[in-house]
């Protein structure tokens, strides 16, 4: 089946393989002039074939088909490598026969130093964590007609927004649809029970708490979704001319691995812990009962922190725990608000600005002010999702990458 100009590297039919070797992984190894060998596990090979009775090209997806009968124990029965075409063959012991770009095959390199590459560069960018103290080193404004019409400082204000959790964007019109427009070179707006926009003003017989001129405790917002917002973008209209209505922040991921590292008893139980978070009340005509039961801290499963849920209004008071919980979680949350407070940063934004942070990271709030008719605070709001955010982030690289190559027209 193969041609004569391949490198063969072919391999003898084995016999069945007993328990202890079924225990140990089969990799096909590839050799790569141009770095070290490549190696693949047997099956993720099958499982990946690139033929047309496996792959839709159009759609970027394999087809379901060898699912329906997966045979685990598929083997490779000859290998080679056209030097010529850049392209691995391989035949199986199922009968088949596929065929890989080595180019290919290269992006998905199971080294380790390939895979954390992927994991960094193009899958999601590598946070970077700060304590107040290093905001002004690491803050950096954007200018809001840049993001308007160009990609490159897009694709800036979403990488600086994915690495530190907060960018200010900078010279924004006092519009109403400036979210809308940001949010649209972005992607689309997340709708909530607020609406797709939500104005921050004091509002008489408010139902929610944001809604007040009394300082706003730090917090996360709706933490009562289980789909929670990503990202948050405030942009501010109209500012007290009081002292009060100053922004804090504080990195609260920076406040876990603080946490970790020196209360751990105190860092577990506000992982394992259950909370109740809940928003009761109506907006318009629209009335809602949300209830989320998740910890403080949620870590995914290689134990890094990947949402942050708090906030003191929106706690619910059933706490659905048993009863020698409750006191541990109190003091451990104690040392979680105090650090916050000890690890943030505050100043004041200016109407035109807009502030955008990560909604699943930042804990945010705003000291009091004084609310008349001559000093008033506006804030419009809205959220847009991560999952769209690193979808355009990763299309303007690929876009950037593809201009910037010496063979692009």
């Amino acid at each position: 089946m193969f041609q004569a100009d391949r490198r063969d590297l072919s391999c003898q039919p084995s016999k069945l393989a007993s328990p202890q070797e079924q225990d140990q992984p089969r990799l096909v190894q590839v050799p790569d002039a141009d770095r070290q060998d490549m190696q693949f596990p047997d099956i993720w090979l099958r499982d990946n074939c690139r033929c047309k009775e496996c792959y839709l090209p159009q759609t970027l997806s394999r087809l379901p088909q060898l699912w329906n009968h997966l045979d685990t124990s598929v083997r490779v029965l000859r290998q080679s490598v056209d030097l010529d075409q850049e392209v691995l063959c391989v035949e199986w012991s199922d009968g088949h026969a596929s065929q890989y770009p080595l180019s290919w095959l290269r992006e998905r390199d199971f080294s380790s130093a390939n895979r954390q590459r992927y994991l960094r560069d193009f899958y999601r960018p590598e946070q970077k964590l700060w304590s107040g103290l290093d905001f002004e080193h690491m803050r950096q404004m954007f200018y809001y007609q840049e993001l308007i019409t160009c990609d490159s400082a897009l694709q800036q204000w979403l990488h600086h927004l994915a690495v530190f959790g907060v960018a200010l964007v900078k010279e924004a019109p006092l519009d109403m649809d400036v979210l809308r427009s940001l949010s649209n070179r972005v992607g689309f707006m997340r709708r909530t029970t607020y609406g797709e926009e939500f104005s921050v003003r004091a509002q008489p017989g408010a139902s929610n708490y944001a809604y007040l001129a009394a300082p706003l405790p730090l917090h996360t917002d709706m933490p009562y979704f289980e789909y929670l917002p990503g990202v948050t973008m405030l942009h501010t209209l109209e500012q007290s001319a009081s002292p009060g209505g100053v922004n804090l922040l504080a990195d609260a991921f920076y406040v876990v691995e603080v946490m970790r590292e020196r209360y751990s008893e105190q860092f577990r139980v506000l992982c394992q812990t259950p909370v109740d978070w809940a928003d009761i009340g109506s907006d318009g005509d629209l009335h809602f009962h949300n209830i989320w039961r998740a910890p403080v801290i949620n870590l995914d499963a290689e134990g890094r922190c990947v949402r942050i849920n708090h906030s003191i209004p929106q706690r619910d008071s059933h706490f659905s725990v048993p009863v020698e919980q409750v006191r541990p979680w109190y003091e451990a949350m104690a040392t979680f608000v105090g650090l916050a407070h000890e690890h943030s940063c505050r100043f004041k934004t200016t109407p035109g600005d807009v502030l955008t942070f990560d909604n699943l990271r930042l804990v945010h709030g705003r000291t009091g002010y004084d609310d008349t008719d001559r000093n008033v605070r506006h804030i419009l709001g809205a959220f847009v999702d991560w999952d769209i955010v690193y979808s355009r982030l990763r299309v303007l690289r690929s876009a950037s990458a593809t201009s910037s190559s010496p063979d692009a027209p």
